[in-house]
């Protein structure tokens, strides 16, 4: 089953959801706040405590997207959930090394490969 919402498209595989991201650049304000509420819903709202985020198609993302992503790891971390992220650009691979997130998140090149260690 996939369903899109107006930054994220999400499917669910066994009993994964992966998350997409639709914009290539999550840079501005607005893009940031939408994302971080709809990814925050997953868990908090919708009960969704395995999430996989696929970045194929994310070649941009703002140091205050980033601090999203750290707050929904304690989000799905608070309910005992899991979180991986896959497919990260190799330009943006470099942010999340110099900032160390690399070994904050599970980063997996291949979708499936993710899939495979839940």
């Amino acid at each position: 089953m996939s369903q899109t919402r107006a930054h994220l498209r999400l499917e669910t595989i066994d009993d994964v959801t992966v998350v997409s991201f639709v914009d290539s650049k999550i840079v501005t304000d607005e893009a940031i706040q939408e994302v971080g509420e709809q990814l925050y819903s997953l868990v908090e709202d919708e009960g969704h405590t395995r999430l996989l985020l696929n970045f194929s198609n994310v070649q941009y993302l703002s140091s205050a997207a980033l601090g999203k992503l750290i707050n929904l790891k304690k989000k799905v971390g608070a309910v005992k959930g899991v979180l991986k992220l896959c497919c990260i650009h190799p330009d943006l691979l470099e942010v999340f090394k110099i900032t160390r997130l690399d070994q904050v998140f599970e980063i997996y090149r291949e979708e499936q490969e993710a899939l495979d260690r839940f």
